[in-house]
């Protein structure tokens, strides 16, 4: 398990080059509405072409087929099974009396042989195959092409008499009259359409305008709210569609509100914290300028050095819990940390106190890599914290161990605990140590209250849990805290907790 990764870590998509440019969402829908209109403009234009070629075939193949069957009126057999057409000037002068179009015919005896008509009609294609559906000797339509120009077909079989054979009539026309009549039914169409689109763009518009009317007056009563002003916005009175946002957007409210109320105070905390050795200060300084002795002028000085130390440890502490508090919001800087090297770093840094107060300060470690993920000025803070507080509460002659472990039961989890044979905390105060200022009464050390809600906070940020309990054989106290580990574990044999 890792740390999530905050926007604007080194990480994350950040930057002009991970943000997605500014876009109206009233934009983005009227695209989509608009979109598929215009992109199923022209397919409905292919179809109502392909509909009105349709029905202007109807009533030209209606002609075509009494041309057919007139011709066929004027076929005769003679004894020998010979097909002759009796077709007068006036009857080819009638069937070719059309002004838009060219009309073909064609008559074609049982042996394939030309009888009367025109020879640009190509020959029938075979017999075909016979069926319900479509009968060999039905009439039947096609499209052709005669002299470079489309041509619409109708062809007919005739049985002759006596097992004879049989004899095809065919009569073909050009598609003039054909196209003319699908264009005027596609231009009757498409012209209401070109006032209907216009129309209904404007109509989307405005129904749009009106859709997103709430989102306008949403907007304007936020505008209008005090800056103080953080109370959530009833859900009831946006649309439902909006509803989620709006819970969101109160529940981000709600946590804003409680994190103003915490700074206000934990300002106010701190004021008074620093009045007091701010004012101890002030006072011994006026005693030592008011001093003539040189033994009791050094004696004050040391007051106020002890004084300004503490004051300085207060600062301090003030500001490494405003450094982990502001990083809770918007950490930066992750990296991957071995806690066993940061253990040894610290408790390093600790082995003069320890002597000079006659503790003995030791380390325990597993000797192989713990590998975390976290922020290094703040995990050496908290770690700095805790062995300060067990430094500072065992008595000399006591024993303070920093450790690392590896617990084999979970291998995803490193541990990171400080434990020492000092004064303890009762178990009724074992929560509230964590509160800011809180200090357990009867302990005889000064203190300022704040190393243990730093070390709250830090572990908190780094998802990291920690459990305080009763030191070895019952004495004293221990501070265990669990991190998730990064990477995979490394080392066959880690230390593992309770080995």
């Amino acid at each position: 398990m890792r740390l999530p990764r905050w926007p604007g870590s080194a990480s994350s998509k950040g930057g002009a080059a991970g943000r997605r440019p500014p876009y109206s969402l009233f934009g983005e829908i009227l695209d989509w509405m608009l979109a598929p209109l215009l992109f199923l403009w022209p397919i409905s234009i292919i179809a109502t072409h392909h509909v009105a070629q349709g029905i202007a075939d109807k009533p030209y193949d209606r002609a075509l087929e009494a041309n057919v069957a007139a011709i066929a009126r004027l076929m005769q057999i003679d004894a020998m099974g010979r097909v002759t057409v009796n077709f007068p000037a006036p009857a080819r002068a009638l069937l070719r009396a059309d002004e838009e179009d060219a009309i073909y015919y064609q008559v074609i005896g049982p042996r394939g042989e030309l009888v009367v008509g025109d020879a640009e009609l190509p020959p029938p294609p075979p017999e075909p195959a016979e069926d319900e559906e479509h009968p060999a000797r039905a009439l039947h339509f096609a499209d052709l092409e005669i002299a470079g120009e489309d041509v619409r077909i109708a062809r007919r079989r005739f049985l002759l008499p006596e097992g004879k054979g049989e004899a095809i009539v065919q009569v073909a026309e050009t598609r003039n009259k054909r196209e003319a009549l699908a264009s005027r039914i596609v231009t009757g169409v498409l012209l209401p359409q070109f006032l209907v689109i216009p129309a209904t763009v404007v109509l989307v518009w405005l129904g749009l305008t009106r859709g997103i009317a709430p989102l306008n007056r949403l907007q304007a009563l936020i505008r209008r709210r005090r800056p103080a002003d953080l109370s959530p916005i009833e859900p009831a009175s946006v649309p439902e569609e909006v509803r989620p946002l709006i819970v969101a957007f109160n529940d981000m409210m709600q946590r804003l509100d409680e994190n103003l109320q915490a700074q206000q105070r934990f300002v106010a905390d701190a004021a008074h914290q620093m009045r007091t050795p701010l004012a101890g200060l002030k006072m011994q300084t006026e005693l030592a300028l008011s001093e003539h002795d040189p033994q009791e002028l050094r004696e004050s000085l040391q007051r106020i050095h002890t004084s300004a130390e503490r004051a300085a440890h207060l600062i301090n502490q003030l500001l490494a819990l405003a450094r982990a508090e502001a990083s809770s919001h918007g950490p930066s800087g992750l990296e991957r940390i071995d806690l066993e090297q940061l253990v040894r770093e610290v408790a390093t840094e600790f082995v003069p106190r320890a002597l000079h107060k006659g503790v003995d300060l030791g380390v325990e470690t597993t000797g192989w890599p713990l590998a975390v993920d976290g922020m290094p000025v703040l995990l050496r803070e908290m770690l700095k914290n805790l062995i300060d507080n067990a430094i500072k509460y065992t008595p000399a002659g006591g024993h303070v161990t920093v450790f690392s472990a590896y617990d084999a039961a979970r291998p995803r989890v490193a541990l990171l605990g400080v434990q020492d044979d000092g004064v303890g905390i009762p178990a009724e105060d074992r929560e509230r140590v964590f509160e800011r200022f809180y200090r357990v009464l009867g302990s005889g050390v000064e203190g300022s209250g704040l190393g243990l809600p730093i070390v709250r906070e830090i572990a908190d940020l780094h998802a990291a849990t920690i459990r305080l309990e009763t030191g070895p054989d019952g004495v004293g106290t221990r501070f265990l805290i669990e991190f998730p580990r990064a990477g995979e574990p490394v080392g066959p044999h880690p230390q593992a907790m309770g080995e």
